[in-house]
């Protein structure tokens, strides 16, 4: 009987706890009848939804339209424009190009590219699976990334374990179809095991931490850039160059030591393969250079449509950086009375239209645009565009109920800790949380969390908000923390145990890089030595830093 009871509420676990967390926060708005009560409850609610994943993370996002309007913090009318922001359209913008790159396979072109650049030692070829996915993850969605690099490295992989069998007389299996791949017959030995598990790992953190590179890589860093726009509209310092400069070292830091890493932890301590470049390939080396090459060939030459695919990718790169840098001024500066106008965004949508205008093929067929509506909406992420609009709703209900500013004052008294320490722990709890919730609704909770504290203790908010945007996207030691994980792990080479060793690592790796990255080259940065003009004054600070 107690078994069946035990079952059944195990069962309906998650009704329970829909039921249940309303229930037990009900007193916060009923004991104390305030507006900074009442948003408290839907922050907590909707915490407690998005880290429990009971309903979808997309109809979390929606409690704000629904609960704001109820408690009278906002209007119905108020709290829908948040869910439709300037991210958004440089979300589609982003996605067109992304549908292009993948529909043509120019992502494949580039990731060979860059393995046949490295060479095929396991070590290298590691290195070069690594760089070529965290590449792409710059500038197509983290989970696109490692679902374009797999096969790739899944082919290679089982020609390598192959090549044994084979006796190294290079006569590899030329289908290179997943489905083909008859792992169950190889004779693994333990060092090909770990070569699978060292590189198939690296594949999935190295999209992680590629897509911290860039504002548009990964949910987060767009996030954050949108919560900084609404919360802080005079604050015009992040755009895509000062955050590549920003980024670009913490993310060429983590992949070098990360791929040291796992080298170490999979395949040992010897690392006389950085010096040795002159030796004899071992036959599963000429196996995986033979994989590599016939890939490539099998693309032939340069297609129209990845040379008008790459020439929009460089476009808006270029656009990006030139925009308004900061040291010069910007193509922006071309229309000087509407200026601050023109956005990141406005550039991904205007070359994004393009590949729905352009034609794919020549006059001697029939019109063909370069991607279609279809092929489009299956890559855009509606669900993170509809959580990111609760997570702006969400803190645009904080501001206008005042609970913005009680948790700032709350918080003053940490200003009495050295700045760094409470950045650290700052840190440590996101990168905590992020293991076991999604990367985009961690940084959508703590935002509003966040800024006021920055604020009560009187330091800039970006010395805060940056290195924490940042953490959020180390979701490294399960499958479950991120889709690249779980996609990864599906391969089946690799245990949890593996991830948890190896992510635990790379997590402290993380974490150091960002801290350097704050203390040293980001502070001339973006000013993070002074308190801004932007940042409103709390009552009993002076306007500048202590």
């Amino acid at each position: 009987m107690l078994r069946r009871v035990s079952r059944g509420l195990w069962n309906y676990r998650r009704v329970i706890i829909i039921i249940l967390t309303p229930l037990l926060l009900l007193p916060l708005p009923l004991v104390s009848r305030t507006k900074e009560a009442e948003c408290a409850f839907v922050l907590l609610l909707m915490a407690v939804y998005w880290v429990t994943e009971v309903i979808p993370l997309s109809m979390t996002a929606m409690l704000p339209a629904i609960l704001f309007p109820t408690f009278g913090i906002m209007k119905s009318s108020n709290v829908a424009k948040e869910y439709f922001k300037d991210f958004h359209f440089l979300l589609v913008g982003v996605i067109c190009l992304a549908t292009s790159i993948e529909k043509w396979g120019l992502h494949r072109r580039i990731a060979l590219r860059l393995v046949s650049m490295v060479g095929v030692n396991p070590a290298w070829l590691m290195l070069g699976f690594m760089s070529g996915c965290a590449f792409l993850s710059m500038w197509v969605q983290n989970t696109s990334a490692v679902t374009m690099v797999m096969p790739i490295v899944e082919a290679v992989l089982q020609q390598i374990l192959k090549a044994k069998e084979l006796e190294c007389n290079g006569n590899v299996n030329p289908n290179l179809q997943l489905d083909a791949c008859v792992a169950a017959a190889v004779s693994r030995s333990k060092q090909d095991l770990m070569m699978c598990k060292a590189m198939c790992i690296g594949i999935a953190y190295s999209s992680n931490i590629g897509g911290i590179t860039t504002l548009p890589g990964t949910s987060p860093n767009l996030i954050f850039s949108e919560y900084l726009n609404q919360i802080y509209p005079d604050c015009n310092c992040i755009n895509f160059g000062n955050w590549l400069l920003m980024c670009l070292p913490i993310s060429v830091i983590m992949l070098f030591l990360t791929w040291i890493w796992l080298y170490w932890l999979f395949l040992g301590a010897n690392f006389k393969f950085l010096w040795q470049c002159d030796r004899e390939q071992s036959g599963k080396e000429r196996a995986a250079r033979k994989v590599i090459e016939e890939e490539y060939k099998a693309l032939g030459s340069m297609r129209p449509q990845e040379i008008f695919t790459g020439i929009v990718f460089l476009l808006m790169v270029l656009l990006w950086l030139t925009r308004s840098p900061g040291f010069m001024p910007g193509w922006a500066s071309l229309f000087p009375h509407y200026s601050v106008y023109i956005t990141d965004a406005t550039v991904a949508l205007l070359l994004g239209l393009l590949f729905f205008i352009a034609p794919a093929y020549g006059s001697d067929r029939k019109y063909e645009a370069m991607i279609s509506w279809e092929e489009f909406q299956a890559l855009m992420p509606w669900k993170v565009a509809l959580l990111v609009g609760g997570g702006f709703a969400l803190a645009e209900g904080a501001k206008e109920s005042g609970l913005s500013l009680w948790m700032a004052e709350l918080l003053t008294p940490l200003g009495d800790l050295p700045v760094l320490a409470t950045v650290t722990v700052a840190c440590i709890i996101v990168t905590t949380l992020t293991e076991v919730t999604s990367n985009a609704a961690t940084i959508t909770i703590f935002l509003p969390i966040l800024s006021p504290l920055a604020e009560a203790i009187h330091v800039n908010p970006l010395y805060v908000l940056i290195p924490t945007t940042l953490c959020t996207s180390f979701s490294f030691l399960l499958p479950v923390s991120n889709p690249p994980n779980a996609v990864v792990f599906a391969y089946g080479h690799i245990t949890i145990i593996d991830m948890v060793k190896a992510g635990l690592g790379v997590n402290l790796i993380g974490l150091l890089a960002v801290l350097l990255a704050v203390a040293t080259w980001g502070v001339p940065l973006f000013s993070l030595d002074t308190y801004p003009d932007w940042a409103p004054v709390l009552p009993g600070f002076n306007s500048t830093m202590p």
